[in-house]
């Protein structure tokens, strides 16, 4: 029974991560999640920007508090990791923090509040983008093989405008050239001129 269930929920996380990664993160991490919100008809993106007091990790049911200050007041938001509704996550900042959980900082406000920075380096994500389904990878591979035929053919046939182009513009460079060493030896002679 309980393998049943575990392969479920992998299949679902698997189904749930498939169009966004979830990077590693950590509580006493500053985030900014950004959130889909439906008005009605319409769809907007908002972010929620705080810091990570605590992270629950249950499979599918896993989840993270954000808290932050708004207008003087705390605010906290639980998010469903895997959630459809949650866009993007992005860490902004690595905390150094000793606990799992960060709920003394609630009693806490202004400079008591402060969480100092942890340099933990490059982290690899937590859940990652799947590949591109092949249907997509076979149709981006015709393309690019289409683009590759047409550049070969530009190389081996040249055409004749493109070289009667190039030779004006050699043309052109050179007039250029003895343009600016004449004007170089007119202000020499205006020099030698002045001093005399």
């Amino acid at each position: 029974m309980t393998n049943l269930m575990e392969t479920f929920e992998k299949n679902q996380i698997e189904r749930l991560i498939s169009k966004k990664r979830i990077p590693a993160f950590r509580a006493g991490d500053t985030l900014k999640v950004t959130v889909k919100i439906s008005e009605g008809d319409k769809s907007r993106l908002q972010a929620f920007e705080g810091v990570c007091i605590a992270r629950k990790n249950n499979a599918v049911n896993s989840n993270f508090t954000v808290r932050k200050m708004s207008h003087g007041e705390g605010v906290e938001r639980v998010f469903p990791l895997f959630s459809p509704i949650i866009n993007k996550i992005e860490v902004i900042r690595k905390g150094n923090v000793k606990r799992s959980k960060l709920y003394y900082l609630r009693d806490r406000t202004g400079k008591n509040a402060r969480i100092a920075d942890k340099d933990r380096g490059i982290e690899i994500d937590q859940y990652e983008l799947e590949d591109i389904p092949q249907d997509n990878s076979e149709n981006l591979s015709k393309e690019s093989s289409v683009k590759d035929e047409v550049s070969e053919k530009n190389l081996e046939k040249p055409n004749e405008n493109q070289a009667e182009t190039s030779v004006e513009k050699q043309a052109d460079i050179k007039t250029e050239e003895k343009k600016s060493e004449s004007t170089v030896t007119e202000a020499e002679n205006t020099d030698n001129e002045s001093k005399s």
